[in-house]
């Protein structure tokens, strides 16, 4: 048998045994050993998952050293790479259906068919920034429609989006509440650099520290605002592209400086009370 092995080859054979990292293969009084990572172009958790001993499969000869008396086998070798083919068949912006295989940190991996997967992003999944975890919206073993985001066949990657299937909140945010519109909504979280309100439109907005008060000064937002707390805001500007919901409150009022150019000429008589004293001078 080995004067009639050639690289390249296809011979069929017969199990003849299962081990975690693979199969072996009896090819007429010679064994091959058939990785698992030459199983399938698609995903396999175990050899088992495939075979069972006494099956009859045919294979490709990968290499092989008859010093060493080893041969290595393949089977996803005998039909074309479907990665090979992709390119050919989908497209950017493409609707793909496909079953949720994998969940991760950072996203979940969906197969399209066998040996092709694309991962959905936790970024991609919904509009909605508090989705921290792929689990709170997908699961393994869902059937989704997803759309085809970016296709880089020769590295094997797939990126897919859950998000851009829905209707985008943030065009109707930007229709519904134009500049200079006066909110009412919910503090949802205070930070060092202002606060999150919850309008109930599934997106929060941020005031801004520098945008609650034109001259009241405070060492953190807490000390003004709790959280649950309902509030009045006026929206100064909605970014889509970067989704960002800007809100204020001092808005709401005049600024008093515009008012102090009316009310107060120079050279004029003023009464007022010492708020602080430095080295340079009084307030």
């Amino acid at each position: 048998l080995w004067g009639e092995l050639k690289k390249g080859q296809r011979r069929r054979g017969s199990v003849k045994g299962i081990t975690d990292f693979g199969a072996f293969i009896d090819l007429g009084g010679v064994d091959g050993l058939l990785h698992i990572t030459d199983m399938s172009w698609g995903r396999v958790k175990h050899p088992s998952e495939l075979f069972s001993v006494g099956d009859e499969i045919k294979v490709k000869v990968l290499k092989y050293d008859r010093e060493k008396e080893r041969i290595s086998l393949g089977l996803k070798q005998v039909s074309p790479n479907p990665w090979e083919e992709l390119a050919s068949k989908i497209s950017i912006g493409d609707r793909v259906k496909g079953k949720v295989v994998s969940i991760k940190d950072y996203g979940a991996f969906v197969e399209l068919a066998e040996g092709i997967e694309g991962l959905i992003h936790v970024s991609e999944m919904s509009w909605r920034r508090d989705v921290k975890h792929p689990s709170k919206v997908l699961n393994v073993g869902d059937e989704v429609e997803c759309q085809v985001l970016e296709i880089d066949a020769r590295n094997k990657r797939l990126s897919l989006g859950l998000k851009q299937l829905q209707e985008n909140p943030w065009t109707a945010l930007e229709e519904k509440y134009p500049s200079g519109t006066t909110i009412e909504g919910e503090v949802k979280s205070v930070t060092d650099f202002g606060i999150f309100v919850d309008i109930g439109e599934g997106i929060d907005g941020l005031i801004h520290v520098s945008d609650i008060s034109w001259n009241k000064k405070m060492a953190h937002p807490s000390e003004r605002f709790k959280k649950g707390e309902k509030i009045k805001a006026m929206v100064l500007s909605i970014d889509k592209e970067t989704e960002k919901f800007s809100l204020g409150i001092k808005q709401l009022e005049r600024d008093p400086w515009e008012t102090a150019k009316t009310k107060y000429r120079v050279n004029e008589g003023v009464e007022g009370k010492v708020t602080k004293v430095t080295d340079f001078g009084a307030f």
